[in-house]
C-alpha cells in the first residue's frame, strides 16, 4: 500500500445482501461478500469476518516483516482470530474485542532479537492500530441523479 494515495475499495450489489468487492489499483479478482442466512445466503465472508481477517492478516504480516528485518528466516506463520459479537445497550450487534493468536513455525531460539520484535511489531500494523484508535467514518448517500440524501463529507488524502 502506498502512503501517498487513498485506499479505494468499490462494492457493487450483486443480489440480496451479496456484494462484489473490487480493490482499485490492483489486479486482484473481485471478492464476494455476503451476509449469513437467514439475511443473506452466506456465499462469501460477511463484513465482520472481513474485518477480523484484516486485523489478523495485518498483524501476521507485520510480525513476518519485523522478523525478516532482523535477518530471521521465519517459516509459515499461522494466525487465528476469535471474537464474540455482543449486543450493545441499544440492542445492536458489535464486536467489542478480538483475540489474535499467531503461531511461529519455529521455537523462539531460532530467532534473533525476538524480544525487541515482539515489543514493537504491532505498532506497524495499520489495520489493528487504526481499529484500536478508532476510525472517523463519514457517510454520504446519493440518489441516481447525484443528489445528496445524507451527509456531504469528502475524504481528502492527508486531511
Amino acid at each position: 500500500m502506498s502512503e501517498d494515495r487513498p485506499v479505494k475499495v468499490i462494492l457493487e450489489q450483486e443480489d440480496g445482501y451479496a456484494f462484489r468487492i473490487r480493490f482499485e489499483g490492483d489486479a486482484l479478482e473481485p471478492l464476494l461478500g455476503d451476509e449469513p442466512p437467514p439475511l443473506g445466503e452466506g456465499r462469501g465472508p460477511d463484513p465482520a469476518r472481513l474485518l477480523l481477517a484484516a486485523i489478523a492478516n495485518c498483524l501476521s504480516a507485520s510480525l513476518v516483516f519485523a522478523l525478516r528485518k532482523y535477518k530471521n528466516q521465519p517459516g509459515a506463520v499461522r494466525a487465528e482470530i476469535t471474537a464474540a459479537p455482543v449486543r450493545n445497550p441499544e440492542g445492536r450487534w458489535r464486536i467489542p474485542q478480538a483475540e489474535v493468536e499467531i503461531q511461529l513455525a519455529e521455537g523462539e531460539e531460532a530467532h534473533q532479537h525476538l524480544e525487541r520484535i515482539l515489543e514493537q511489531f504491532e505498532q506497524f500494523c495499520i489495520v489493528t492500530q487504526s481499529v484500536r484508535e478508532g476510525i472517523d467514518v463519514g457517510v454520504t448517500v446519493r440518489d441516481a441523479h447525484g443528489n445528496v440524501l445524507l451527509g456531504d463529507r469528502s475524504f481528502e488524502a492527508g486531511a
